[in-house]
């Protein structure tokens, strides 16, 4: 039976079953998530959440991956898997004479290295934004650059900049469509390079929509646009994340989706997608680990739609995962409004960005913050003494202007200017209110 997201325009409720039975009671429940804004639900225990595993030098068990894929995640020779050496000791730092705290100029340690990141959440292009997309190209090409202009600034001034895409490329030579089954322009990906991004997650409850000819055409379209991904791939190696580095630092890229909707991976080709699965997520990162990786972010499509209270799956699984110890962040979107930001056991997660472009409907079924989203920054400082610190994550509330070419406002900036006129500054201004109640002051002055 093929399950359908209300991703529809226009809607058509569906009620999406939500799959939540791997996440059922256990004598130990785990740590309580500490939310900073925002309703929640209580943790429920889950029998499911291994016990913590601590990062292992030894190579991990590959026996989650099929046998192409275990094969081919042999470390690499470009990619060194030593690990970061421990701080000399003082003493050794010290010229003669000289006391605890007077470092030598001569010997100082190298500087900490550090770099930013920016996330967005979901990209749904329905039918009208394609159509806009259509008219901003004079009817002759598909151009979604002007949407992301207002919001390019900020995209561009990080290091490391991530979208995700929600919906699929048309495979060539096919018609495009849209809900329940999205194939979308290969020129959207020009639309998220125009703004700065770097990558984009791919996993999504969309991402088979158009088959595996769509996950190529994907994967090829991001490509193209000198765009990195995860979540998706064309072979069994690709699907095994890549590490690349951020000003210095070896970084890997996780993407992972509750649901296909119904629909499954070709068979034989279970790497296509990936479905959340603790301990699959878990090996993946420890596997990036050890093959260099110091800093691990995952991106996960989950939540349930409309509610800004967080589920059963994402206390769960957000729980377990940063008890491993193998995951520094995670960022989420899916449910097409904001969720709260919190922390588990010292790590912060991003639990949903909303829609950062779409036409969802605000109706009595979809309401208004079904515009509203955020573009959340956070800083990455290398520790001293090994490991990195993720900062307290800043959002920046945006919201998706549909009667103006559905061009993604800075909803702060927007208000102050003064060439904005009073009517959208009217709804700037009710989004901000909206998002205020979610993301309290995690909203960047």
């Amino acid at each position: 039976m093929l399950f359908v997201a209300a991703c529809s325009e226009p809607l058509v409720a569906v009620n999406q079953p939500l799959q939540t039975s791997a996440f059922v009671a256990s004598p130990s429940p785990p740590a309580p998530v500490e939310l900073m804004a925002g309703t929640v639900s209580e943790p429920s225990p889950d029998p499911g959440v291994p016990d913590a595993v601590a990062p292992d030098p030894v190579a991990p068990d590959r026996s989650h991956l099929t046998p192409t894929a275990a094969r081919l995640a042999v470390e690499p020779a470009s990619v060194s898997a030593t690990r970061l050496p421990a701080p000399r000791a003082v003493a050794r730092d010290l010229l003669d004479g000289a006391t605890v705290g007077q470092v030598a100029v001569g010997r100082q340690q190298p500087p900490l290295r550090r770099f930013t990141m920016a996330f967005t959440g979901d990209n749904l292009l329905h039918s009208s934004v394609v159509r806009r997309a259509l008219v901003n190209g004079a009817n002759q090409r598909y151009d979604f650059a002007p949407m992301f202009a207002r919001i390019k600034p900020i995209i561009s001034a990080v290091d490391l900049a991530v979208c995700h895409v929600e919906t699929p490329v048309a495979p060539s030579g096919e018609p495009l469509s849209t809900f329940p089954l999205f194939g979308v322009p290969a020129a959207s990906a020009d639309g998220f390079a125009s703004a700065g991004y770097d990558r984009c997650s791919t996993a999504s409850n969309h991402a088979l929509d158009r088959g595996a000819s769509g996950v190529d055409a994907t994967i090829d379209a991001l490509t193209a646009a000198g765009l990195g991904q995860s979540g998706m791939a064309r072979s069994a190696a690709e699907a095994i994340p890549t590490i690349f580095t951020v000003k210095g630092v070896k970084v890997a890229h996780l993407s992972y989706t509750y649901s296909f909707n119904g629909l499954r991976t070709p068979a034989g080709e279970p790497w296509r997608s990936n479905l959340i699965h603790i301990p699959s997520i878990i090996a993946a990162a420890k596997d990036a680990r050890w093959r260099g990786a110091e800093y691990v972010f995952v991106s996960l499509h989950w939540g349930t739609e409309r509610q800004v209270a967080l589920n059963a799956q994402q206390v769960d699984v957000g729980n377990a995962l940063m008890a491993s110890g193998q995951i520094d962040l995670i960022v989420g979107h899916h449910a097409h409004n904001l969720q709260p930001i919190g922390q588990v056991n010292g790590k912060w997660v991003v639990y949903g960005l909303g829609n950062v472009l779409s036409n969802m409907p605000t109706n009595s079924t979809w309401p208004a913050m079904s515009q509203d989203a955020a573009i959340v920054t956070v800083t990455v400082t290398e520790r001293r003494n090994g490991g990195f610190t993720t900062s307290r994550p800043s959002a920046i509330p945006t919201w998706c202007d549909r009667l103006n070419g559905f061009v993604i406002r800075p909803v702060i900036a927007d208000i102050a200017a003064g060439a904005t006129p009073s009517a959208i500054r009217t709804q700037l201004e009710a989004s901000l209110r909206r998002t205020r109640a979610i993301l309290g002051d995690f909203i960047a002055p």
